[in-house]
């Protein structure tokens, strides 16, 4: 560390926050910094460092399907939230979110020298399937862990709710849905909403039709209640499926929302440039990943039993020109 900050004509303890990802820092003198580095071949002691510090200022992130909006958004927000704390991240990406496979993962990372573990969403897996070290600080996107491990999650049943009552409010008599995957947590929760606001409304909850989150599964859903003659609202559980189903409504000639009203949810930016504008229900990632790191940090540095925690962060309903009155 003398070699290089000698090389880069810094002190040994502007080095240190270069090698842990801190962020105060001018940019000129970490590229200095890392230029040395470079040049001299010096890798950080992890080891040596949680030696010194008492901690590795690593985390380590479990997700499932970084593809999808709702993970890779979430997994975005918990690198800039770990990153304000002074942490550096390691991500896994499992292949399928049963039990093995993220117990696994767990392991091999805790092998990596982290202080913590993430894990975006577990899907399938309950709390006496998961297996971590002993002593690792979770914290866990999912609301199934409470009493295992401490939670944070957008209040998805609030919102969907929303969705739907928005749809009833403007005079539709019912409101079909588009589902995700049937084995997906947030799936499930969606539904729950959108039913339970269809029954408190006395109003008869139409066959759900399922998708993939993709915008190709939402064309194929779109194409099927576009033949469906008294189908005036649809709430779809991701925006993707709904840029799909505007695009097979559009094919097939019904107008939107002059005929059919579609709502999405996640909050994607794209939603306010489809045509028309998507109204949407937005999930505050951002807050999401920020709580999910502070409830892992009063593990890591205070040792708070937290098990019992579980955070709902508010969602917003976003109304733009996909939604009217029915014909």
């Amino acid at each position: 560390m003398g070699d290089v900050a000698a090389l880069a004509g810094v002190s040994s303890q502007t080095v240190s926050r270069v090698s842990m990802g801190a962020t105060n820092v001018r940019p000129a003198t970490r590229d200095r910094v890392l230029a040395a580095m470079s040049e001299l071949g010096y890798s950080p002691n992890s080891a040596a460092r949680a030696l010194r510090y008492g901690a590795f200022r690593t985390i380590g992130i479990i997700a499932h399907q970084l593809s999808r909006t709702g993970e890779s958004r979430t997994v975005e927000a918990v690198v800039e939230a770990a990153q304000r704390e002074g942490h550096t991240v390691t991500v896994v990406d499992v292949e399928s979110p049963v039990s093995t496979e993220v117990s696994e993962a767990a392991a091999r990372l805790s092998q990596q020298s982290i202080d913590g573990l993430v894990i975006i969403r577990a899907e399938t897996v309950t709390p006496d399937m998961l297996t971590v070290p002993r002593g690792l600080p979770v914290v866990v996107s999912d609301s199934r862990f409470v009493g295992r491990h401490p939670a944070v999650g957008a209040d998805q049943i609030d919102g969907s709710r929303r969705a739907t009552e928005h749809l009833l409010a403007l005079g539709h008599r019912t409101v079909h849905h588009v589902a995700g995957p049937a084995d997906s947590g947030p799936t499930r929760l969606r539904i729950e909403g959108w039913r339970g606001a269809l029954e408190d409304a006395g109003r008869e909850a139409p066959e759900i039709v399922r998708g993939e989150w993709t915008a190709a599964s939402g064309y194929e859903a779109g194409r099927r209640i576009a033949r469906e003659p008294g189908a005036t609202a649809v709430f779809c559980a991701n925006d993707e499926m709904a840029a799909g189903v505007l695009h097979a409504l559009h094919e097939a000639g019904r107008r939107v929302p002059g005929e059919v009203s579609v709502v999405g949810f996640d909050g994607i930016a794209l939603g306010a440039h489809l045509w028309p504008p998507l109204t949407t229900v937005r999930q505050d990632f951002a807050e999401i990943g920020t709580r999910l790191v502070d409830l892992l940090m009063r593990q890591v540095r205070g040792g708070e039993p937290l098990e019992d925690v579980h955070e709902l962060v508010p969602v917003e309903l976003i109304v733009r020109q996909s939604t009217a009155p029915p014909p």
